[in-house]
Order: C-alpha cells, then structure tokens, then sequence
C-alpha cells in the first residue's frame, strides 16, 4: 500500500492567503502601536493641565474622532469594495495610514504638541479603516475554499490576537523611550504590509452587480437586517462593546489607579488579546458545532461580569487577569459572528454585508471609547466601569429576551443555523 503524502500546513497550501495572512500581521501589530501610543500620549498631555476624569474624558475623545468619518464612509466603501479590486482598496488603505502616522511623528517632535492636530490625525484613521475594513474582511473568502472559511477565519483571529498581545506591549516599551520612535515603528510595518500585500496575485475584483452605489448599499443593509440572526449577533456586539469598552480607560488605571506606568499599561493592554488568542487556538482545536446562539450570550455575560472585576480590582494581574477573560469571551462572540457573516454571504454581497457588521463594530469600539470618556467625565474611570459592566449585564438579558432566534441558533457548519 502507498504512504500517503504528508499535507502542507495550511498557509502554504493557499499562498496568497498565506501572503495577506501574514503582510496583515504586521499590519496588526502597528495598528496596536500607533494606539497604545495615541492614547498615552493625549492622557499625558491632558494630564499636564487637567485632573484624571478630563484627561480620561479627552482619550475617550480619539474614539470619537475615528468613528465619526467610519460611520460617514464606511456603507459607501462598502459597496466600492463589491464593485472593485478588494486588494487595491485595502492597499491604498494602508496608504493613507502610512501618511497619519508619519503626520503624528511630526506632532511628536513638537515641544507642546496640540491635542487637536492629534485628534485630526485620529480621523485620517479612521476614513482609512472606513475603506479598508469591509474590502478586508470580503477579501478573506476570495482567497480560499468555503470549505476552509472556518480554519481561515480562526487563523486571521488568532494573527490578530497575538499582535494584540505582542502590539501593546512594543508599544508600552517604545512610548518610555520616545512616541517619535513608536510612532516610526508602526510607520515601518505599514510599509512592510504594503509590499507583502501588493504580492498576492488572485483576482480580487468581484463580479459587479447592476445598479447604483445607492441602490447597492441599500441591499446590503436590506440583507443585513433581513436576517435576524445577523442582525441579532452584531446588535448585541455593538451595545455590550459599547457599554463594556473598558479598554479606552486603560490610560487612567495604569497611571493613577495602579500606578504601573507607560510599561503596565503595555501590559493591561495585552491582557484581552492574551485570553482571546488562548481562545482562538481552543476553537481551531476544538470548534463550535452546537448550541452557537446560547454560547453567544453565555460568552456577553462573562464580558460583563469581567468588566466589573477589573472596574474593581487594585491587584494589577488580577486586572491582566479580568481582562484575559473578558477578551476570551469577546472572541467567542466574534467568531460566531464573523463566521455567520462569512458563509451566508454572496461573495458579491460580502463588502457590503461586511461594512454593515465593521460599522457596527466600529460603533461598538470608537463609540465605546467615547462613552467611557464621558462617563468617566461625571462620576470617574472606576464608576464608568462598573456602569458598562452592568449595562452589559442587562442588554446580554434583554437581548436573549428580544432575539429569540438568535438564542435558539444552533450550528455554524450548516444551513439549518439560519
């Protein structure tokens, strides 16, 4: 009998997924830099003249300034990215954030840089994401089988966590130094995307569909909210995040609360990639065939109720612990999500099915960031904490009473999940 011949790993077996696969892993690590260093770089600033519920609410504001022109652009982009080549839309994307963060090593080398040129430079970000966002995520299933959708998806996660985890910490280090420093660093890794990227040669230009951009646009959202499955799965997301965004309030932990410094909110910042990424590699190992809408809120509760242990904590790896498992529970969320949207979708769809769920998402984050601002303006980063712990708590309820659907969907490897 013939030996069978050993199978390629799967990165090699589909080269140009294995190319953006992993020209995009740099591109998540400088995407974690240029945050980590924004962020620290406006609280200290603003600590210089305010008191710590300003300055936190002045960070919140860089949430603010990224997702008003993403919530502007983000449809319309969408629906370039099913009528153009997803590749070229995500590598002048990167582009662009090529451009912002060079901006933001000038402004670094200011001796009283201006916190307004900050927040401008925050918004070049975020037209940049509006663009890239959905032509990335549709980009994904044009580079391998639908059968292999599920492995590619848990592998695009996991890059993404790792550089979560690896990201903020460079980042922590790189900001004691200097922000010019890190700030060039994320500019040297975007370029390194850019010529990973432009060497991937599949056409990723998609079928183009009759109609106006208008038109097209209204499918999408048509399609999205049509399904209630879909619609029930990225609604949940983008009111716990939003209430839960714990994150935007690392600034004010490390550096008052505490007391860690530029190198412990490094740290504090890697803690949900580091449950996420254990996370993504339990659910390679081991996915999710049954029961997916059940887990799903299983999975919100725990965000919030790790929030609340964080909002709580004076222990800073009980914190880095909280926020293990808060990210932990996140990725589950986000691969039942990512991998309904994914399989369900027309490829011809997918950008703009895909800007509906990113706009949501960015909704959940950069709005998140802004309401923790906010809230921590009028009652402290503790007390807003623990407001969107509890708020969790209570649309993770409401929502399993009012998606019904979504509660009872069962598998993700079938139709029969809708």
């Amino acid at each position: 009998m013939p030996m069978k011949t050993a199978q390629r790993p799967f990165l090699f077996r589909h080269r140009d997924f294995g190319l953006y696969w992993g020209g995009m892993a740099f591109e998540s690590i400088a995407v974690q830099i240029e945050a980590i260093t924004i962020g620290w770089q406006v609280y200290t600033i603003a600590r210089q003249t305010l008191d710590i519920n300003q300055s936190a609410f002045m960070v919140g504001m860089v949430g603010l300034a990224q997702f008003l022109p993403l919530f502007v652009l983000t449809l319309w982009a969408g629906s370039l990215a099913d009528r153009h080549s997803r590749r070229g839309i995500v590598m002048g994307a990167i582009g662009l954030k090529v451009f912002g963060v060079m901006g933001l090593v000038a402004i670094s080398r200011e001796v009283s840089p201006n916190l307004h040129h900050i927040f401008a430079i925050a918004a070049v970000f975020g037209v940049a994401r509006a663009f890239m966002s959905p032509a990335a995520s549709a980009l994904t299933p044009m580079l391998v089988p639908k059968a292999d959708m599920p492995q590619a998806i848990s592998l695009k996660s996991l890059s993404w966590q790792l550089a979560v985890i690896v990201g903020p910490w460079l980042g922590g280090v790189l900001c004691a130094f200097s922000t010019t420093l890190a700030y060039s660093t994320a500019a040297g890794l975007y370029l390194v995307t850019l010529a990973i990227v432009s060497l991937v040669r599949t056409n990723t230009t998609p079928t183009r569909q009759p109609g106006s951009p208008w038109q097209q646009v209204k499918e999408g959202l048509a399609y999205t909210f049509r399904h209630k499955i879909i619609f029930g799965a990225i609604s949940l997301d983008l009111f716990a995040v939003l209430l839960g965004g714990a994150t935007a309030l690392l600034p004010a932990f490390a550096s008052d609360i505490l007391q860690v410094g530029p190198e412990g909110f490094g740290i504090l910042r890697s803690g949900p990639a580091i449950g996420a990424s254990l996370m993504a590699i339990a659910l390679a190992r081991w996915p999710l065939k049954r029961h997916a809408g059940a887990r799903m809120f299983w999975a919100v509760g725990a965000f919030g109720l790790a929030t609340l242990v964080f909002a709580l904590s004076k222990n800073i790896w009980l914190s880095v612990l909280a926020l293990a498992v808060l990210g932990a529970a996140d990725m589950i969320s986000m691969y039942i999500r990512q991998t309904l949207v994914q399989i369900v979708t027309p490829d011809h769809m997918r950008g703009r099915v895909s800007s509906v769920s990113g706009l949501f998402i960015s909704a959940s984050n950069e709005l998140g960031e802004f309401e923790s601002g906010v809230v921590s303006r009028f009652i402290g980063p503790v007390g807003a904490a623990v407001f969107g712990g509890i708020g969790t708590l209570i649309v993770t309820g409401t929502w399993a009473t009012i998606f019904p659907e979504l509660r009872r969907a069962d598998r993700l490897d079938g139709e029969d999940h809708l």
